[in-house]
């Protein structure tokens, strides 16, 4: 049974269809109802985030789930970018990744990442992470407005 807490509005970066598939579908069996927004590349991420060409009418988002491999800009990039920006640099964002460097948690975090997950290889485990964040992200803390 869904929450009775207004939908939170969630941007997911991420330029593989697959993981974006599995993501979205976990996200919206969980608790909360989610507004899900997917973009596939970095330009496209701030873009959407600075509502620029095409996206004028884009939610702000509550939180961000960013991958890291981007065509076009990457997403440590991305990152940095908002984080540097007064009106976006509240957004909560979690790393998403493939990645299990040192050099990428660190630069990430050096960053102001809020999380580094690496993305596990099997269905369910996927599944079982998203849900696990949303829980964490979505029910026990508390978002800036």
């Amino acid at each position: 049974m869904k929450n009775s807490v207004a939908p939170i509005n969630i941007l997911l970066v991420e330029d593989n269809p697959g993981d974006a598939r599995l993501a979205v579908e976990a996200l919206t069996e969980g608790k909360i109802t989610n507004n899900i927004s997917i973009v596939q590349d970095g330009i496209e991420a701030i873009s959407f985030l600075r509502r620029e060409t095409g996206y004028s009418d884009a939610p702000r988002p509550d939180l961000i789930f960013l991958d890291l491999n981007l065509p076009k800009m990457n997403g440590k990039d991305v990152l940095a970018a908002i984080k540097k920006d007064s009106e976006l640099k509240r957004i909560p964002v979690i790393i998403l990744t493939t990645s299990d460097a040192d050099r990428d948690i660190s630069a990430t975090y050096e960053l102001q990442a809020n999380c580094y997950i690496t993305k596990p290889v099997g269905f369910d485990q996927f599944f079982n992470v998203i849900q696990s964040v949303e829980n964490f992200w979505l029910t026990v803390v508390r978002l800036p407005k």
